[in-house]
């Protein structure tokens, strides 16, 4: 291997420690505001699904489900305690009595409603180095590279 292709390897490896990293640190947050409902970390992660998906419809759980990369049945229990602890409705599709669609409850509404103006300082707070055109990029360019590990991790699948 020439040095460049070592420097490049380099270059990935410390990339790949910082995508990590990040992850971490995103789960830390999204365990800190999920405690403020008192619920799990996943159930906050079902919670925002639902804020950013549902149109006034609802949101099926395999929506959900591929939205967070885990497997139906999981969004189908969590959502059940959700619905116990009266953040998330549950109702059967009238179109097809298999598909459940999801909604946030009024409850939900008011409990993010009131962390939205702490999020939006934190959020400022984090990407106060990037305008929007940058984060805008960024974002096109970890949407693009998502696609290639999916690939990747499916060639890798195919080729062990």
């Amino acid at each position: 291997m020439d040095h460049s292709a070592k420097k490049n390897q380099d270059v990935i490896r410390r990339f790949t420690w910082e995508i990590a990293s990040i992850s971490v640190h995103l789960e830390e947050l999204r365990h800190f505001w999920a405690r403020t409902l008192g619920i799990s970390g996943p159930q906050w992660m079902i919670i925002m699904a639902l804020a950013d998906l549902d149109k006034g419809e609802g949101v099926p759980v395999n929506a959900v489900s591929k939205l967070l990369h885990v497997d139906p049945s999981f969004v189908t229990t969590q959502s059940k305690l959700l619905e116990k602890k009266g953040f998330v409705r549950r109702k059967t599709s009238t179109e097809d009595a298999r598909i459940v669609n999801m909604s946030l409850s009024d409850k939900s509404y008011k409990h993010l409603a009131n962390l939205a103006s702490k999020q939006e300082t934190l959020n400022e707070f984090i990407f106060q180095e990037f305008s929007a055109g940058e984060i805008n990029d960024l974002t096109a360019k970890l949407a693009s590279l998502k696609k290639r590990l999916e690939k990747a991790c499916m060639k890798v699948a195919v080729d062990f």
